[in-house]
């Protein structure tokens, strides 16, 4: 995995199943800031969900390619239309994951997007989303 990938880390007091049961459904975390429609499942491997936000701007589909209960979460984006870019496909076959570890008395999450490197046209606007969510995620993890 190379360092260019984007990726946020994040610490919790909540245990690695209690994060690992939230991250494993993108409901729970990946809503909240742009009109998103999530459909589908995220459950068990081969499961796909899609993810629609900005009223079109933003079209994923994602498919569960790995799971390790209460340590490690991956899917592969296997279709994206990313309506603001010119390369509209340009998350396909990028992978997003948590990986889960238990530290002392915290919790440390680690959330790469590997495949979206500054290289891409949609780097800014994408992790600056991403940063978005996650700083979300972690506000409500320790609330």
């Amino acid at each position: 995995m190379s360092s260019q990938n984007f990726s946020y880390t994040l610490t919790t007091s909540k245990s690695p199943n209690e994060i690992f049961n939230r991250l494993i459904d993108p409901k729970q975390w990946w809503n909240g800031l742009h009109d998103e429609i999530i459909t589908g499942k995220s459950e068990k491997i081969n499961d796909v969900f899609i993810f629609d936000a900005g009223n079109g701007v933003h079209h994923t589909e994602q498919k569960l390619i790995e799971v390790i209960p209460d340590k490690k979460i991956v899917w592969e984006v296997t279709d994206s239309n990313l309506t603001f870019a010119s390369k509209t496909d340009e998350w396909t076959g990028t992978k997003i994951s948590f990986e889960i570890f238990k530290e002392d008395h915290r919790t440390k999450i680690v959330f790469t997007h590997d495949g979206l490197t500054p290289q891409f046209e949609c780097y800014d606007g994408c992790s600056g989303a991403w940063l978005q969510y996650l700083m979300q995620l972690e506000k409500n993890l320790n609330e």
